[in-house]
This record gives structure tokens, sequence and C-alpha cells, in this order.
């Protein structure tokens, strides 16, 4: 879960290609969404999901090729 009052914020999390730790920039501004974002590491596409459960966002990030 995340516990951020802001719109805009950074969050990091781990590749799941390379397995490096990156920060993503992540807008809560537009709801919950699903987009894809290169990893900054080795540009491999990485499935992003923000997702609202409660009171909080959650966030998850997966390969694109499964």
């Amino acid at each position: 879960m995340l516990s951020c009052m802001e719109p805009v914020f950074f969050q990091q999390v781990q590749c799941p290609y390379c397995g490096e730790f990156i920060d993503l920039e992540v807008d809560s501004s537009g709801g919950e969404q699903s987009y894809i974002q290169d990893c900054s590491v080795c540009c491999r596409p990485i499935e992003v999901r923000l997702t609202w459960c409660g009171d909080d966002w959650s966030l998850e990030v997966g390969r694109d090729d499964q």
C-alpha cells in the first residue's frame, strides 16, 4: 500500500526483468490506471497498475510479456 497525500509522487519499485530498483513517477490524480513504462536501466516494458484499495493506493508492477 502507498501512503501518500500528494497526487504526483515517486515510488521505488523493482524491475521484473533486470531486478534493479528504479523510481517511478506516479500520478494518482487520474484515478485507477494501468499503463506501460520502460525500465530506466534495461529499457524493457514494465506493466504498471495503480488501484484504489479502501483508503489507500496500491501499485503493482509486472512483466509485459506474461
